[in-house]
């Protein structure tokens, strides 16, 4: 899933996401979007590592082949996408969030979708200063507060 090695001048906004999956229930629901948005190049996966905390809290990361084993759950599409990028002190980051008999994918990605603006951008000498994400319930709370009639004043 990771072509090629990125050139730093083409690149798009890279983004990562900690996935926590409730006592290592993986159940790859949702693996064939992450390949459709591969597949139509919107993202390129620089890395993506599971870790899983133990009972006595120690954080190790997982080969995708150990989380294969049922036969029902096929994330062999995914190996070897690793950049290098994620290193140990990312991975203990990611494994804090989680509670014991937990397990989380950590996926680094480029949003291809936004290289060629990105790229013409730095050519102006652009820089971004800021930069983030809404939580999804920030944005319902104040849709619901736009939606709903406030008190007659």
């Amino acid at each position: 899933m990771n072509d090629r090695s990125p050139d730093p001048e083409e690149l798009g906004p890279i983004d990562y996401l900690v996935i926590s999956f409730p006592g290592s229930r993986l159940t790859g629901e949702g693996l064939p979007l992450l390949i459709d948005l591969v597949d139509r190049a919107i993202i390129r996966i620089l890395d993506l590592t599971f870790v899983r905390k133990g009972a006595d809290g120690t954080v190790e990361a997982v080969e995708i082949a150990d989380l294969t084993g049922d036969g029902r759950l096929d994330l062999a599409v995914f190996e070897g996408a690793s950049s290098g990028l994620l290193g140990d002190t990312d991975l203990a980051e990611a494994g804090a969030l989680l509670e014991p008999g937990d397990s989380a994918a950590v996926l680094l990605y480029e949003n291809r979708w936004a290289a060629p603006l990105a790229a013409a951008l730095r050519r102006a000498d652009a820089r971004m200063v800021a930069g983030g994400r809404v939580p999804l319930q920030d944005l319902v709370e104040v849709l619901d507060s736009i939606e709903s009639p406030g008190p007659s004043s």
